[in-house]
């Protein structure tokens, strides 16, 4: 991986404004939450007539996430974005320390004249920190309860069944259908629950019964369906 900080070059709004690779300009450069970046090579998506030629000369950073490329999109504004639109800026500007030469500072509103973070940068990078740890915390909750199968008929309803590789984890055990209620959110979703050994996070407690996450208090049964089924049909 290529870092950022080997030149320290500082733009303004206005010199940048240059870098659109127009005839007669210096180059071709973005900038993603105040980092420029050498986008030259990368000319037939940038440059003039280039599909994503708006990002060309200035900060867009909120156009990476939302995929506004109107004039109003086009900003280097990120207030107000979600979880998943911060981790796609994320995304988006690990991909270019990877691919394109970082050229320096944009003096705006993520820094400042000395190349200092401003409040905002601060602010961005602090929800992006707290939707990566959101985003982990989501792919453990799926390595514990992966979602059930699920198929539906007019003429046998809807059947929950749960298995090896059910919802895309593979494991070496198949679970039994539960309801799954997240603290905050409304309704259930059908998830698959160990139901031996000891319960997620203490592999090797003598202190619990073995019935795996079975007694998790977020949990409930599908009612007519035997609790050890590995599949209902409501």
């Amino acid at each position: 991986r290529r870092g950022f900080e080997p030149r320290s070059r500082l733009l303004s709004l206005a010199e940048l404004r240059r870098y659109r690779g127009e005839p007669g300009q210096p180059g071709l450069y973005l900038a993603l939450l105040g980092r420029v970046f050498d986008v030259q090579r990368g000319r037939r998506h940038y440059g003039p007539g280039g599909a994503y030629s708006g990002l060309a000369g200035r900060d867009a950073t909120r156009a990476f996430a939302t995929g506004d490329f109107t004039p109003a999109g086009l900003v280097d504004d990120v207030s107000r974005l979600s979880a998943q639109e911060l981790l796609s800026i994320q995304g988006w500007l690990s991909f270019y320390r990877d691919n394109y030469e970082p050229v320096g500072k944009l003096v705006g509103r993520f820094y400042d004249e000395n190349g200092s973070p401003r409040e905002a940068l601060r602010a961005a990078e602090a929800a992006i920190e707290e939707a990566l740890k959101f985003q982990a915390e989501g792919e453990e909750r799926k390595q514990q309860f992966p979602p059930c199968n699920s198929e539906w008929s007019s003429a046998k309803g809807t059947r929950f069944w749960c298995s090896r590789q059910s919802g895309g984890v593979n494991r070496d055990w198949a679970g039994v259908p539960r309801k799954l209620y997240q603290p905050g959110s409304k309704g259930s979703r059908c998830v698959c629950v160990r139901s031996t050994g000891p319960p997620w996070g203490h592999p090797h407690s003598s202190q619990h019964s073995s019935k795996g996450d079975l007694d998790n208090p977020h949990l409930e049964e599908y009612e007519g369906c035997h609790p050890l089924a590995e599949q209902c049909v409501l």
